[in-house]
């Protein structure tokens, strides 16, 4: 297996985790780091033992050696870096939302098909090992036929006017944030999970805390600190919390709340699917268990066990049953498939693979333009096809 050299761009909370994560794989070597000031670069590229850094995304564009980049930039850049690493002939993983909107990423797949380089984006929870055992059961008819799909992604990083993030900012982050950063998340997962495509929903968005106090100099995302620096009160446009009923195209019906203001709960990520024969539930909280609900016998729990899990699904457990795999796990698994199929000579996953591609990233965002409309015209609204 041949090195791959690669590049990350942005170096907030997601790049080190990109750059974590490639480098467990053994065989990627990042070798250079882009952020907007070249001393800032310098500093973290010597921190965090990368070669080469650049004060531009364009310089890290123009080296030769680099085949691969991560963009780990806010929301707002990543139309521009996507586009313009695919036509310096770079393949690319790029954090979600894939661009500001759904225009904007409909573009992106076709410079992608065009340039015959590998496009993805990063919806990592697809990586967990028991997300893919649902997917396995449901595939398997397991389940029967879907009926409801239900859930939540709460969190409580934004609950205080004082906290703040890029996210907060229309221009940094987009005109959606709950929905755009989490609700994506948790719409994607489920919709992979059980090939379920959503057709028609209805949204509510609420913004709870309409004026919040931005500091007057940058602070890192989920820092906690921004209490301890000078702030100036700022109207927010953007949604603290979503509430989405659905339909899917195959009779499917569901709904999901997400909200970055709910207390107590860091990062909770949770999806039931409830079946004809049988139901199924994940939670973050509890990564390595799946529960299993029947209506006339006992219910079950089946642990992360490479022995006890589905076979296709053994590919994703790398540790014996009892030993925890968790959030960094699931992104070195899709990782992992991004870079295999690299390593062939693919521009997307193989059949049953987890990674997501731009087109995968384009029905997000075009998902997100609805929930926007729909909260807007108190109104179902079809999600378009194309």
């Amino acid at each position: 297996m041949r090195s791959v050299r690669a590049g990350i761009i942005g170096a907030g909370f997601i790049g080190p985790q990109h750059l974590e994560a490639v480098r467990r794989l053994g065989y990627v070597d990042v070798v250079a780091i882009a952020v907007s000031r070249a001393e800032e670069a310098k500093a973290i590229a010597e921190k965090l033992f990368i070669e080469r850094a650049y004060g531009s995304y364009r310089e890290l564009l123009a080296d030769p050696e680099i085949e691969v980049i991560h963009n780990c930039t806010p929301t707002g850049l990543h139309y521009e870096i996507n586009r313009a690493a695919l036509e310096a002939g770079k393949h690319v993983i790029s954090e979600k939302p894939l661009a500001m909107d759904s225009s904007q990423t409909a573009e992106l797949v076709q410079v992608a098909a065009s340039s015959g380089r590998l496009a993805a984006v990063n919806f990592n929870h697809r990586g967990y090992p028991m997300v893919q055992q649902a997917r396995q059961m449901i595939s398997t008819g397991l389940l029967g036929d879907v009926y409801l799909l239900h859930g939540s992604y709460l969190q409580d990083w934004l609950l205080y006017p004082t906290d703040w993030s890029w996210r907060l900012d229309p221009v940094t982050g987009g005109v959606s944030r709950a929905m755009a950063d989490i609700g994506s998340h948790w719409a994607d997962l489920v919709q992979h999970v059980t090939g379920h495509c959503i057709t028609r929903l209805f949204a509510d968005l609420h913004t709870l805390l309409p004026k919040r106090l931005r500091p007057t100099k940058r602070v890192q995302t989920f820092s906690g600190r921004t209490n301890e620096v000078h702030t100036e009160e700022v109207d927010i446009k953007t949604e603290d919390e979503a509430m989405v009923m659905f339909e899917t195209d195959q009779g499917g019906r569901g709904s999901f709340l997400v909200s970055q203001v709910s207390a107590g709960h860091k990062n909770k990520l949770s999806f039931e699917i409830n079946g004809s024969k049988a139901s199924v539930r994940w939670d973050a909280d509890d990564p390595d268990q799946l529960w299993i609900g029947y209506r006339d016998k006992p219910n079950e729990r089946l642990s992360k066990d490479p022995s006890l899990v589905a076979r296709e699904v053994a590919q994703y457990v790398h540790l014996p049953g009892g030993h925890s795999e968790a959030w960094p796990d699931a992104l070195k698994n899709v990782m992992g498939e991004i870079y295999e199929a690299i390593q062939d000579g693919r521009t997307g996953p193989m059949n049953g693979n987890a990674f997501a591609t731009f087109a995968d990233g384009h029905r997000s965002a075009r998902l997100v333009d609805v929930v926007l409309e729909s909260a807007h015209r108190q109104t179902w609204v079809e999600v378009p096809t194309n």
